[in-house]
């Protein structure tokens, strides 16, 4: 995507709608206040603004690599999820939910469906943010236990306050599910993610963030439902 000085932030916006969440992440309004050159914008926001043009350009770069996740060591792999897709829960939750709040206060007396979105996500948000806690503070450690022991000579037993891995692991798949009907329910609400014609720039950047969200968390919630978990399980049968 060629940067152009002479185009406004909503100009940007309207070609790419990606470059919201650009520009929200810089705090710079691209709805209401959209109607000014990248260079007024980055002055009145204290935005570096060959940083800001470095984004935009990248903005649609997509990595074409096949990652033959299956084959990563466990370590690796957990600790890929954590740096890869709990790092990209937690930056994209406070946007979604400042998104879906003012679409909500300002469209939801006319679109009565982005009042119970906004809803939703204010739940799979605190949800997710538990989740990923004991994930990262009680299961991960327990596998990462395990692996080390595993390259002991001796083979010691690990120890656990909550038995066998699998105990966990099924509250984790448990939570798995939730989220991932919440994102069925909010994508039947938002007809697939597709705004109205007539929808502002915040709504339209709410409607994309949730679809770029959702993809995410597909392929997160494969990586531990499909891989991680399995392996954890066999490893821990194989030290008892």
């Amino acid at each position: 995507m060629e940067t152009s000085r002479d185009k406004t932030v909503a100009d940007f916006v309207t070609e790419n709608i990606k470059t919201a969440h650009v520009f929200k992440k810089h705090g710079i309004d691209f709805c209401c206040g959209g109607g000014i050159s990248i260079e007024n914008a980055c002055a009145k926001n204290n935005v570096d603004q060959a940083l800001l043009e470095k984004e935009l350009v990248v903005v649609d770069t997509i990595s074409e690599r096949i990652l033959d996740y299956d084959k990563w060591a466990i370590n690796f792999l957990i600790d890929h999820i954590i740096n890869v897709h709990h790092t990209y829960v937690n930056e994209s939750l406070p946007m979604l939910l400042q998104y879906a709040n003012k679409v909500a206060r300002v469209h939801g007396q006319h679109y009565k469906e982005v009042v119970e979105i906004n809803k939703l996500i204010h739940d799979v948000a605190n949800e997710l943010l538990l989740h990923l806690q004991k994930e990262e503070e009680v299961l991960f450690p327990y596998i990462k236990q395990l692996v080390a022991s595993q390259k002991e000579e001796g083979k010691s037993q690990v120890s656990s306050p909550f038995g066998s891995v699998n105990n966990p692991i099924r509250m984790m798949e448990h939570e798995h599910e939730n989220a991932g009907n919440i994102f069925k329910e909010i994508a039947r609400l938002t007809n697939k993610y597709s705004p109205p014609p007539e929808a502002c720039n915040t709504f339209r950047a709410l409607y994309a963030k949730l679809e770029e969200f959702e993809q995410d968390l597909h392929l997160h919630i494969h990586l531990e439902n499909n891989i991680l978990h399995p392996k954890a399980i066999a490893l821990e049968e194989k030290m008892s």
